[in-house]
Parts: C-alpha cells; structure tokens; sequence
C-alpha cells in the first residue's frame, strides 16, 4: 500500500486531475520520454485534446518557451502515433474568444484577488515596487489573457501550476503562493499532498519533500 492508498476518496485526485499533475510535472524537467507516456494516459483517462494543449500552453509561463514547445511537439506526436492506431481522441471544446473590453490590468487584478481570497490595498511592495514592469505583465498577461481562458477551471489551472512549481528547484516562495491560492479554491491538504507523491515518482523524492515542507510550514503558521 502507498500513500496515495490512505487518501479518503472524496478527497483524492481525480483520474484527470492526477494526469495534469503528472503532464505538468514531466513539462517542467523536460523528460519528453515518460511525458509521452502520460500524455497517452491522460488522453485514455478521458482528459481532451484542447484541455491538454490548454495545459501545456500555460505552463511557459512557468516553465519557460522551450519547455512548453517541446511538451506541445510531443503531444503533436503522440496524437499522429494513437491516429495511426486508429485511435479517436475528443478534441474537446475550443477556448471561447475574449470579448471583454475591460482594463486588462483590472481584470487581471479582479482575478488574482479572486484567486488569493485577498484584496490588494496600498502601494506596490517588493518586486512589483521595484520592477513596476513585471507587475504589469503578470496581471495583464497572466491573470488576465490566460486565466480568463476557459477550457480549463481556474482549480485545474492553480494545479497545474503547483505541480510545476513542485517539480523545480529554488522557487519554494512561488509555490507557497500558489499553494494557498489551491487552497483558497477547493484544493484540499490530501489532495495537495497526493500532488507530491506524484512528483516523487516522476521527478524524485528530494523535490517532493521540499513541496511538502513548504505545505507544512504553511500549516505551523496557521496554529
């Protein structure tokens, strides 16, 4: 028996769920060898072929151009090899045109605050303050252009992003955030830490023991 075992199921990751950790994972170290794998198996567990590109697509915000570009290379593969075995996968819904034509700066600024459950008051601190540029691009670009796509939920999104985060080195502040943003939006504490033992069997047990200290301090905080 695994951890994973000792889960309650109303509160374990789904089929899908668990494929766009595994995909998002894999996306970030650039090991296109098992993402093919679990591309497949993303694809078998019912997961769409717009909901996958969704997810790789979002990931360069995270994980940069070319790892993104790979992943989509990949899946671009794998979908001729299961088409040459006769294998029909559900394309899935397109995203639907962004018509808004509100302040992208203040809707992704309604997002993020929807997101963390927080309001932003006051001036700008921190890197925002100090490099005003990079708050602009992630609330207009981030918050806003890809968070307002809606193939994915915002819950899918925020898992995606974790299990990134989870995956590299150096970036424990970022996936403390995204953490409590999974939180704020119905990720559960068995959930998220069904997450890390993905990461261990995909990336390695060192990587998925600093996610969940950083969850657990997380936890020390709150007593």
């Amino acid at each position: 028996m695994n951890a994973q075992d000792n889960i309650p199921a109303n509160q374990s990751l789904n089929a899908h769920q668990q494929s766009i950790v595994s995909i998002s994972a894999l996306t970030a170290v650039g090991d296109l060898e098992h993402l093919k794998s679990e591309l497949n198996t993303g694809l078998d567990a019912g997961l769409t072929i717009n909901e996958i590109k969704e997810v790789l697509v979002q990931l360069y915000a995270y994980c940069g151009f070319p790892r993104s570009l790979n992943a989509i290379n990949t899946f671009m593969k794998v979908l001729e090899e299961r088409k040459s075995k006769g294998i029909t996968d559900v394309e899935g819904n397109q995203a639907s045109p962004i018509t808004s034509t509100a302040n992208k700066y203040e809707t992704g600024k309604k997002t993020l605050q929807a997101l963390t459950g927080q309001e932003e008051k006051g001036p700008k601190t921190g890197a925002n303050a100090f490099a005003p540029a990079i708050d602009t691009f992630l609330k207009e670009h981030l918050f806003a252009d890809i968070f307002s796509r809606d193939v994915l939920t915002h819950q899918q999104r925020e898992l995606a992003t974790i299990s990134v985060l989870s995956s590299l080195e150096g970036v424990s502040s970022q996936l403390q955030f995204h953490l409590a943003v999974g939180m704020n939006i119905g990720l559960t504490e068995s959930q998220l830490k069904q997450v890390f033992s993905l990461i261990e069997t995909h990336i390695g047990k060192k990587l998925a023991e600093t996610a969940k200290n950083v969850l657990l301090k997380m936890g020390d905080k709150k007593l």
